[in-house]
């Protein structure tokens, strides 16, 4: 989490687009210099030098320019897919902004949601620059300290007359003839090198060295080098510092050879300087025994003539500069009609946000209103109503608006729709249990707008009370009820068709493969239970927990005791794809609310993830859940699978992903199986519920 956070900086993301695009552009040139293998070196130099500025030059500059250079009053180009998918080629990594479809925690939230991450990531970034400034450094000194060398030895050198375009020096130092300097250069050679090579010899080697001069190759070699300590990080970096060596040396042979130079005197004089002197230390100290010495020889002594380019070659290499300047450009030009496109979303996005009412026909009307706002960054969030049923509201965990149609994910269902071209109404369907039900809302005004009954006010129980159920009335469930509720209202409690192993669940939140000794009917046998506290106020989460164990022991004479055993269960972790969770808006200190719909179907409000871990144990997987997400606060979620028994159910067809892959793809994180040691509660007497 740490890393991940890390890589969400968006300086971080600039720079490994920056390192990406450069990559791919030194593999470009790579492949043109295969092309032009049989073609002059001085091409392929300069397709390596152009790779090497590419690390200096960044494509975002070039695209800025291109949006510098787009008129203001230009129309807008109808290509916002083009333009979106060029600029995903582009940068594959993106700091994306929230995105108007949910409200989502990212990674980096994960992580500062766990304090420890927070702390050491913290300091991720200050080393690595620590790093890369002692790496450059280090470089920096090394040539400073050869330049220094080399410099000294010039000083010592005593100046000589040569017919040649620059000042020469003869120094006492074993060191080959080289230029040295970049803007005012003189040619270096070692005393006695004149008694040492004949004439011709000494010619052809003068020669070359003047080449280096006309070609201004100490210039580019310490460009280069300015790369280097950029970016001696990356390896492509080196190679194309041989490459360059390499391709510099061959083009001065080829040009030593075209001025009628004798190729066997000529290869004899580079020799004879390999033999008697040393290398140059630097790159940008020009010489003449640099790149592969064998290879030089043998295209030297065979006379391998280099072909000139031909009309294809011209073309292929004045397509790929041309790209080269014009793509980036273009992607300036597209950035902006992405962003503009992405503004008129912004402006459709503004024009949704509203209330919305409507009647869903079932057995009974029932009036939704779904109240949307905008919460900034182009971020919507919707406000759920069933005003004939519950006046609380319910958020919408996901409210999604592409182009005209409408998404809206709640914890118990699904509505789909398309925005009027008035936009003041929206027809779609609303998903909950088998059947989908059209349902359309239309925009609502002062004049027309429904009343929402104010839920009551809440008084709470007070927090030291040990309260029990005054009255508690239990019965066998009907064989015609259908799923199974626990329902909270106010101060009423209630169940429908629910078994003692749920109630367990529900009072000891443990799953039932970690209830020990009981009879079959404990998880077959199903109650409908009603009952009220006998203390005033609401209760909290864990004084509801406490009654019903208190009613279990009193109706069912349920008596138990904890052990500690090991257990197979499933560890929800965070998935390498970072959380997709929804933030709660509700009351930190509020209950969650849980609830199962048609098989394949979970949802949840203002729930932890430990509630969400044992909701999981209850009724999705076949063990206990231990959650080691370490996500703090709470959430929104909604979460739709194939179970395993292949029920119908809304959403979901044959090819739903099952619910490990599911909670991976929907939520970001996994289950992974594993052992631990978890409390079990051992049955050690319990009967069928007295009469009320």
């Amino acid at each position: 989490m740490i890393f991940s956070a890390f890589w969400k900086e968006s300086w971080s993301i600039a720079i490994v687009n920056h390192l990406w695009q450069s990559t791919v552009v030194m593999l470009v040139a790579w492949l043109l210099t295969l092309v032009l293998k049989h073609n002059q070196a001085r091409m392929r130099y300069w397709i390596w030098m152009a790779a090497s500025l590419k690390l200096l030059v960044p494509f975002s500059l070039l695209a800025a320019i291109g949006r510098w250079l787009r008129p203001a009053n230009a129309p807008v180009i109808e290509s916002p897919q083009l333009a979106a998918a060029m600029v995903k080629m582009a940068r594959p990594l993106l700091q994306s902004p929230k995105s108007p479809e949910s409200f989502t925690i990212s990674i980096s939230d994960a992580s500062r949601a766990v304090a420890s991450a927070t702390h050491h990531a913290s300091f991720l970034p200050n080393i690595l620059i620590a790093v890369w400034l002692c790496g450059s450094l280090f470089l920096l000194l090394r040539w400073s300290r050869h330049w220094w060398a080399i410099h000294a030895t010039l000083r010592s050198a005593s100046r000589i007359s040569l017919p040649v375009d620059v000042p020469v020096f003869l120094t006492s130092c074993r060191i080959e003839p080289g230029i040295v300097g970049i803007f005012r250069p003189v040619l270096l050679l070692p005393e006695k090198i004149m008694d040492r090579l004949p004439a011709a010899q000494l010619r052809s080697i003068l020669a070359h060295e003047i080449c280096h001069v006309r070609r201004r190759d100490n210039l580019t070699a310490a460009i280069h080098m300015v790369v280097e300590a950029i970016f001696w990080f990356h390896p492509a970096v080196w190679w194309i510092e041989r490459r360059l060596i390499d391709e510099r040396e061959q083009a001065c042979d080829e040009a030593v050879l075209q001025l009628g130079n004798d190729a066997e005197v000529y290869a004899e004089g580079i020799l004879n300087v390999c033999k008697f002197y040393t290398e140059s230390p630097i790159a940008c100290m020009s010489g003449v025994t640099g790149a592969q010495l064998k290879e030089r020889i043998l295209r030297i002594m065979t006379k391998q003539a280099a072909l000139k380019l031909g009309v294809g070659r011209k073309l292929l290499l004045s397509a790929v500069g041309i790209a080269a300047i014009s793509v980036p450009m273009v992607f300036g030009l597209l950035r902006i009609t992405e962003v503009r496109a992405q503004s008129a979303s912004a402006n459709q996005a503004k024009g949704i946000a509203a209330t919305w009412q409507g009647i869903l026909h079932t057995n009974r009307d029932l009036r939704f209103v779904v109240k949307i706002t905008n919460a900034g960054a182009e971020t919507l969030r919707g406000t759920f109503y069933n005003i004939d049923v519950e006046p609380d509201a319910v958020p919408v965990i996901s409210t999604r608006l592409d182009g005209s149609s409408l998404r809206l994910e709640l914890p118990f269902g699904t509505y789909q729709g398309t925005l009027s071209a008035d936009g003041n109404s929206i027809t779609g369907t609303w998903l909950q249990g088998q059947n989908p039900l059209p349902l359309t809302f239309v925009r609502a005004t002062p004049a027309t707008e429904w009343t929402i009954p104010h839920p009551p006010a809440v008084v709470h129980m007070a927090a030291d009370a040990d309260p029990s159920f005054e009255v508690a009335t239990i019965k066998p469930s009907s064989p015609d009820e259908q799923g199974t509720r626990v329902i909270i209202h106010g101060r009423q409690f209630s169940t429908v068709r629910t078994t003692l192993n749920e109630l367990v669940f529900f009072a000891y939140g443990l799953h039932k493969g970690q209830i020990l000794g009981a009879p079959d009917w404990f998880s077959s046998e199903r109650f409908d239970i009603s009952a009220v506290p006998d203390v005033q106020g609401e209760p909290s989460p864990k004084q509801w927990q406490s009654m019903v164990k208190k009613l279990m022991a009193d109706r069912f004479q349920v008596k138990l005791h904890y052990e500690k055993r090991e257990f197979s269960v499933y560890a929800l972790t965070i998935a390498k794809s970072g959380p997709k969770l929804t933030m709660s808006q509700g009351d930190p200190n509020g209950s969650a609310g849980l609830g199962f719909g048609p098989p394949g179907n979970f949802g949840a409000i203002n729930a932890k993830m430990s509630d969400v871990a044992n909701a999981m144990a209850y009724d999705m997987v076949d063990r206990p859940v231990v959650d080691q997400t370490g996500l703090q606060g709470r959430f929104d979620l909604r979460l739709t699978w194939k179970p395993d028994d292949m029920h119908s159910a809304t959403e979901r067809t044959d090819t739903s992903p099952d619910i490990f892959t599911a909670v991976e793809e929907q939520w970001g994180v996994k289950l992974v199986s594993t052992k631990a040691p978890v409390d079990v509660l051992v049955i050690d007497h319990v009967e069928k519920p007295s009469a009320n």
